[in-house]
């Protein structure tokens, strides 16, 4: 999968694998750097692809103000251009980038997630950051789990459908064991009945008031404008 990191992978062997590494990502820093000076203002999509690499390998090298810079840039250029899955990536990158207002940025990016219908994929790996971000036992995990779930259900086809249905289970399995200690079949259906996780009704108004709480009243873009121009079904 494209966003979603399955299995383990290790770090580096060695100080000389760092260094190589290290070495390689600012090898293709450099070549970015170049092929975006070329281009020409109007390829906003070639412009934002490159950008937003940039902004990935400056977080792998830990050089995370310049990442966080590159991606407020990527995601401002994202937003004028209604180019939602580069926004996302963006504040991902934002995210990652461990700056005061890097929590912020999550909640941004699962609004534009959740909001849109963008690849089911980007949008799961949002919410499982949000489940990583939460205590075991707060409910909010619980919520963006099932929004996970349900936004799988929604927008997913065919084998990526297949392999995120699983991956959601196991997602939802593992806050309910955290949250609860849920550890049957029969106790996770009565879990997820009881929290009222089965119902979007119910779990998407949920998630709305834990990102309102993430981006203490600050958004950085007008939603109600953002709704209008969603796509008609």
């Amino acid at each position: 999968m494209k966003y979603l990191k399955t299995d383990a992978v290790s770090g580096a062997e060695s100080a000389d694998d760092a260094k190589v590494s290290s070495e390689l990502l600012e090898s293709q820093i450099q070549a970015l750097e170049q092929e975006l000076a070329a281009l020409g203002e109007g390829d906003l999509a070639g412009r934002l692809r490159r950008m937003l690499d940039i902004g990935y390998a400056l977080v792998d090298l830990k050089r995370l103000e310049e990442a966080w810079e590159r991606g407020w840039q990527s995601f401002q250029l994202s937003l004028e251009g209604a180019r939602w899955e580069e926004a996302i990536q963006a504040l991902d990158i934002l995210y990652k980038g461990e700056q005061k207002d890097s929590i912020k940025a999550l909640a941004h990016a699962i609004w534009l997630s959740v909001t849109y219908p963008v690849d089911p994929e980007l949008s799961v790996a949002m919410l499982e950051h949000l489940i990583e971000e939460t205590p075991p036992k707060a409910d909010g995990a619980a919520v963006a789990a099932a929004v996970a779930r349900y936004v799988v259900d929604l927008r997913a086809t065919g084998r990526v459908r297949e392999d995120l249905v699983f991956f959601t289970g196991q997602l939802l399995g593992d806050v309910a064991r955290r949250h609860s200690g849920v550890d049957s079949q029969d106790l996770f259906e009565f879990w997820v009945e009881r929290m009222q996780l089965d119902d979007p009704a119910k779990i998407l108004p949920r998630l709305a008031q834990v990102l309102d709480v993430l981006v203490v009243d600050e958004w950085w873009f007008d939603r109600d404008k953002l709704r209008e121009s969603l796509p008609l079904e």
